[in-house]
């Protein structure tokens, strides 16, 4: 049984709310299938750019209005940008709901990009780009997806440049979402104690006089795929490394046993294999994981570390170890039970936080046009074979494929 209830407006935007009975506060938030991707070459950053400026003024209200509109009630303003999402959402006590719903809209929908405004966030945006250039943990795993997709959007940085940003101006706000602005791939999603029928008389208030809009955007598929290296040097102390390939996008079948092989790998649990081995055992890093993220139509996986510059040669011959071993041997019944145990564990607690489902309900409906039960998802993670996995091993973890990036200490 679904624990959601989901309706679409006549101008497509959909509706999605979850009612908790139990919680005082509210989660709304308004979420775009638009992200730095659907850039073109001369737009790089504008998305982000936008999230910005969507706090600096709309048709009804200035930036300092908009700032105190949900303070004053001691709630939550806040916005991000993906690849490939927009969003804008805030959090408020329960009978605040409805003054959360008229800002999140306002200030998706009514802004007016003021030329003032543009220039002093402009500033704003390059002192966040500088930020990232200090902290090389950030820096590498940005730099990194401009090697494994090199050429494509989704290796473009989502700040921006410093060139990029220099010239945009209010005209450039709006060609940029009248390109991409569709109203069927808008969600609308909640969390609250409010029944739904009054989550959507609120919703309805404030949406049903957005027009209808549709756009011919066509995302493209990332261009071949080509292994690369390289050597940067930045004033760091440490060597910091980021090694790993292009991975599954989300309609593929392979995209969750692949998951639970990465978790398994160098997931956020202290016993994962690379933790074990680098850190606990050696002593060579403070951190090492392994991610993978999935795109629609493409994804990454990487493995990210710090160590001593003298220490490379060691810790990449035992993350070498440690690949190989999933290459070569299937995990016990005893390891593939502990290994779907973990992973599900930390499903069931990343779903207690309401926020955090509530942007998960809004992102699932618009990627793939369902929102999966927890239950399902331990169903499939269940379904997982240590066959599966280890040829998930061989296909994915075969390291003349791997891109490899690495910031060396300038002296």
């Amino acid at each position: 049984m679904e624990d959601y209830t989901l309706h679409t407006l006549p101008n497509g935007i959909r509706v999605v709310h979850k009612q908790l009975t139990h919680t005082q506060i509210a989660h709304v938030g308004i979420m775009l299938d638009i992200g730095s991707r659907d850039e073109l070459p001369h737009q790089q950053g504008l998305a982000h750019f936008w999230e910005h400026m969507a706090f600096k003024g709309t048709e009804k209200r200035s930036n300092l209005q908009i700032i105190n509109k949900l303070e004053n009630v001691g709630g939550e303003l806040n916005a991000y940008t993906t690849k490939e999402k927009i969003c804008f959402h805030a959090s408020v006590l329960s009978e605040h709901f409805e003054k959360a719903m008229d800002l999140v809209s306002d200030i998706t929908f009514h802004s007016v990009f003021p030329e003032k405004q543009i220039e002093r966030e402009r500033n704003v945006i390059l002192e966040e780009i500088a930020m990232y250039y200090d902290s090389p943990e950030d820096a590498i795993q940005d730099d990194f997806d401009e090697l494994v997709f090199a050429g494509h959007q989704l290796g473009a940085n989502i700040l921006g440049t410093p060139e990029s940003l220099r010239n945009y101006r209010k005209e450039h706000f709006l060609e940029f979402i009248g390109q991409n602005f569709d109203t069927e791939k808008i969600v609308v999603s909640s969390v609250s104690k409010l029944p739904f029928n009054k989550v959507l008389a609120i919703a309805e208030k404030y949406l049903k006089d957005i027009p209808r809009a549709s756009t011919q955007r066509v995302r493209t598929l990332p261009n071949g795929y080509a292994p690369m290296e390289q050597v940067v040097r930045r004033p760091v102390t440490q060597a910091q490394v980021a090694w790993g390939r292009r991975a599954y996008g989300l309609s593929e079948a392979k995209r969750l046993p692949f998951f639970v092989l990465t978790n398994l790998l160098g997931g956020p649990g202290m016993n994962s294999r690379l933790n074990l081995s680098v850190r606990e055992k050696y002593g060579l890093v403070y951190g090492i994981d392994a991610q993978y993220t999935p795109f629609t139509d493409s994804g990454f996986f990487g493995i990210f570390f710090g160590t001593e510059q003298k220490q490379l040669g060691k810790t990449f011959s035992l993350i070498r170890k440690e690949l190989k071993t999933l290459r070569d041997k299937s995990l016990t019944t005893n390891q593939l039970h502990i290994t779907k145990q973990q992973l599900k564990g930390q499903l069931a607690m990343s779903e207690e936080g309401n926020m955090s489902y509530m942007l998960m309900m809004a992102k699932s409906l618009l990627d793939t046009n369902r929102i999966d039960s927890l239950d399902y998802l331990f169903r499939q993670i269940d379904a997982v074979t240590s066959s599966q996995l280890i040829e998930l091993a061989n296909e994915m973890f075969t390291e003349d494929q791997f891109c490899q990036l690495t910031f060396l200490p300038e002296n």
